[in-house]
C-alpha cells in the first residue's frame, strides 16, 4: 500500500487591486458577506483531498488574513506569508516554505491557486490530486467558446489579423495548477539561471525548462471565474448572493435522535404546513419543541413582545434554546400603486420585521448553545416581478439577512441559514388550487426533513435548495452548479409555457394572505453553489419572469 503523500494548497494572494481601482487588495474585498479570500480558503478547508493550506499574501496585509483565518476557524491554514514582487517570486517563496523540514527524497503534492478564484469546485481539486498520482504536473483549463485571433500592430493603422488558430485545440487556463513539489522546485531552479526568465503562470515554467515532463490537463469549470476587472467584482457579488447549496445528506434515525435528544427547538409559524412538520419531526426524535402560530397559540410574529415572550417561555421551561425556526409569512398579490398602506405595512411586518424580531430576541439564547437560526425564502428572491413587489423584495431581504447574520454572529458560534424549497403540497395550497397532478409537488414532510438536516449541519450563511428531483437527469455527470442551473432553466421554461397556455390562476382565484407557515409553495430559481459567468447572469435576468410565480401565491 502506497504511503500517503501530503497535499498542500498554496493560495496566491499577492494582487494589489489596482486594476479594480481599489485601495486594498481585491482578495480582501467582501462579497456576499465574506472576503473573497475567505470564500476561497473555505473551499480548501472543506476539501477532503487537501491536508493543509499555505497563503502568500500581499506585503503589509498578512495580519488581515490571519484575523480572517482565526475568526472563520480555518484550521487547515498553517501559515500566512508575504508574497514576492511578482507571481514568480511569490511561487518561489511558497516552494521555499514547503521545502523546509522535508526529509531527503520526501515528496509533497502542491496546488497553486489564485485567491481571487473563489468559485473553485471540489471536483477540480479532487481530479488534480488524483492526476498527481500519475503525472508530475497538472493544469486546469476549459475549451474556448470564442474564436481566438492572433494580431500584429502596424503603427498608427492599428491591429491586423495574422492568424486564426484552430479553436478545437485552444483552451483557457485556470487554476489550480498542481505539481509534485520536486518537479516545480527543479523547474524554478533551472529558470533562475536564465537572465531573461519571466512567466505569468507556473505550468509555463515547467513547459519551458522541463520540456520532457508532460503536463496533464484537468477540465475546469466555466464558473471558476477570476475577480480581476471591476465588472468581475459586481458579477461575483451578485452570483454569490444568488448562490445556493444542496441540502446535506440525510442522517439515519439514530443520528437524528442522538443530535436532538435534550435539545430545545422553537418554531414560529408552526400551526400547519412546513412549520408543523418540522416541529413534529423534531419532537419525534426527542427534542423539546415549542411551536407557535397565530391560529394555535395566538402568537403574532410581527409583535416583538410576543416573540420575546415565546422564546423566554421555552428557555424558562428547558434552560436552553438550540434551534429557532421561522416559517411564518404572508403574500399579497397586486400592483404596488394600488395597494393600500395597511396591506403594505402588514407584508413588511410579517415577512421582514418579524424575522428581525425573532433574530434579535433569539440571539442571546443561541449564543449560549452555539445554536442555529433557520429562515425560509422563495425563488422570487432572485428577481422582483410585477404583482409581487412586496413579497419578492422581502424574500430577497431574508437572503441578505441570512448572509449578514451568519457573518455577524460567526464569532458567537451561531449558524444562520435559509431554506429555499420548490412548490410544496400543503393544506392551504390545496384549498387555493385544488388537487394537482401527483408527483408535481414537494411534500411538506420532505422539506421538514431537509430543514432538520440543515439544522444539524455545520453550514452557515447558505441558501439551501430543496428540490423534488434532480432536473439534470444525470447526477453523476453534473456539478451542483450545473444541476441548479438546469433546474432554473427547466422550471422557468415549463412555468412560462404554462402561463402562455392560460394556466395562470385568474385574479379572483388568487388566495388571500396567510401568516402561518413558510414558503410551502415556493419555487426554486436556484443558481447553484458556484455561479459565475456572464452568460449565467443573463439567464438569471431573463428567465425570472412573473410566470415563475403562477403556482406560488400561497405561503402555507
Amino acid at each position: 500500500m502506497a504511503s500517503h503523500i501530503r497535499t498542500t494548497a498554496v493560495v496566491l494572494a499577492g494582487g494589489t487591486g489596482q486594476r479594480v481601482g481599489l485601495s486594498i487588495p481585491k482578495q480582501l474585498l467582501k462579497i456576499a458577506g465574506k472576503s473573497v479570500i475567505e470564500h476561497t480558503l473555505t473551499v480548501f478547508e472543506q476539501a477532503e483531498d487537501i491536508d493543509d493550506v499555505l497563503v502568500l499574501m500581499t506585503p503589509g496585509f498578512v495580519p488581515e488574513v490571519e484575523k480572517i483565518v482565526e475568526k472563520a476557524g480555518l484550521t487547515k491554514v498553517r501559515q500566512v506569508l508575504e508574497g514576492g514582487a511578482n507571481r514568480n517570486a511569490t511561487t518561489e517563496n511558497a516552494i521555499a516554505a514547503l521545502s523546509e523540514g522535508l526529509a531527503g527524497g520526501e515528496e509533497r503534492y502542491v496546488l497553486f491557486h489564485d485567491a481571487v478564484r473563489p468559485l473553485l469546485s471540489r471536483r477540480v481539486i479532487r481530479e488534480c490530486v488524483a492526476a498527481l498520482g500519475r503525472y508530475q504536473a497538472v493544469d486546469v483549463a476549459i475549451p474556448s467558446a470564442d474564436t481566438i485571433i492572433v494580431t500584429r500592430r502596424h503603427g498608427a493603422d492599428g491591429e491586423f489579423i495574422t492568424d486564426v488558430p484552430d479553436r478545437s485545440r485552444l483552451r483557457r487556463g485556470q487554476t489550480p495548477q498542481a505539481f509534485r513539489l520536486s518537479t516545480i522546485r527543479r523547474a524554478y531552479e533551472i529558470a533562475a539561471l536564465d537572465p531573461n526568465f519571466q512567466a505569468t503562470d507556473d505550468c509555463s515554467v515547467v513547459l519551458r525548462y522541463l520540456p520532457d515532463v508532460p503536463i496533464h490537463v484537468v477540465e475546469g469549470d466555466e464558473y471558476n471565474m477570476k475577480v480581476t476587472q471591476p465588472v468581475d467584482v459586481f458579477l461575483a457579488d451578485k452570483l454569490f448572493q444568488l448562490a445556493s447549496a444542496a441540502a446535506p445528506e440525510r442522517s439515519e434515525a439514530e443520528g437524528y435522535a442522538e443530535a436532538l435528544r435534550g435539545r430545545t427547538m422553537v418554531v414560529f409559524g408552526g400551526s400547519y404546513g412546513i412549520g408543523a412538520d418540522v416541529a413534529a419531526l423534531a419532537e419525534g426524535f426527542g427534542a423539546q419543541v415549542f411551536a407557535y402560530g397565530r391560529s394555535t397559540t395566538g402568537t403574532h410574529v410581527e409583535d416583538a413582545e410576543q416573540v420575546a415572550e415565546a422564546l423566554h417561555r421555552a428557555y424558562s421551561a428547558t434552560g436552553r434554546v438550540d434551534y429557532v425556526v421561522n416559517t411564518a409569512g404572508v403574500l399579497r398579490v397586486g400592483q404596488l400603486a394600488e395597494t393600500d398602506l395597511d396591506t403594505v405595512e402588514e407584508a413588511l411586518r410579517v415577512n421582514y420585521l418579524a424575522p428581525l424580531h425573532i433574530a434579535r430576541a433569539a440571539h442571546k439564547y443561541l449564543a449560549e448553545t452555539g445554536g442555529h437560526l433557520l429562515l425560509y425564502t422563495s425563488s422570487s428572491y432572485t428577481r422582483g416581478r410585477a404583482g409581487y413587489s412586496l413579497y419578492s423584495s422581502s424574500k430577497a431581504a431574508l437572503v441578505n439577512l441570512t448572509q449578514a447574520l451568519a457573518d455577524e454572529w460567526a464569532a458567537d458560534g451561531i449558524r444562520v441559514n435559509c431554506v429555499n424549497p420548490e412548490r410544496t403540497a400543503t393544506p392551504m395550497r390545496t384549498r387555493a388550487f385544488g388537487q394537482e397532478p401527483p408527483g408535481t409537488l414537494l411534500s411538506s414532510e420532505a422539506v421538514a426533513h431537509a430543514s432538520l438536516d440543515v439544522l444539524l449541519s455545520t453550514m452557515t450563511g447558505h441558501v439551501i435548495d430543496v428540490r423534488q428531483q434532480d432536473p439534470t437527469r444525470s447526477p453523476a455527470a453534473a456539478s451542483a452548479f450545473e444541476k441548479a442551473l438546469a433546474a432554473q432553466l427547466d422550471e422557468s421554461l415549463s412555468e412560462g409555457i404554462g402561463a402562455d397556455l392560460g394556466k395562470r390562476p385568474e385574479p379572483s382565484e388568487r388566495p388571500g394572505p396567510s401568516t402561518e407557515a413558510a414558503p410551502s409553495m415556493t419555487e426554486t430559481l436556484s443558481t447553484g453553489t458556484t455561479l459565475s459567468t456572464d452568460a449565467v447572469l443573463n439567464v438569471n435576468a431573463t428567465l425570472s419572469t412573473d410566470a415563475d410565480l403562477s403556482k406560488n401565491e400561497v405561503v402555507a
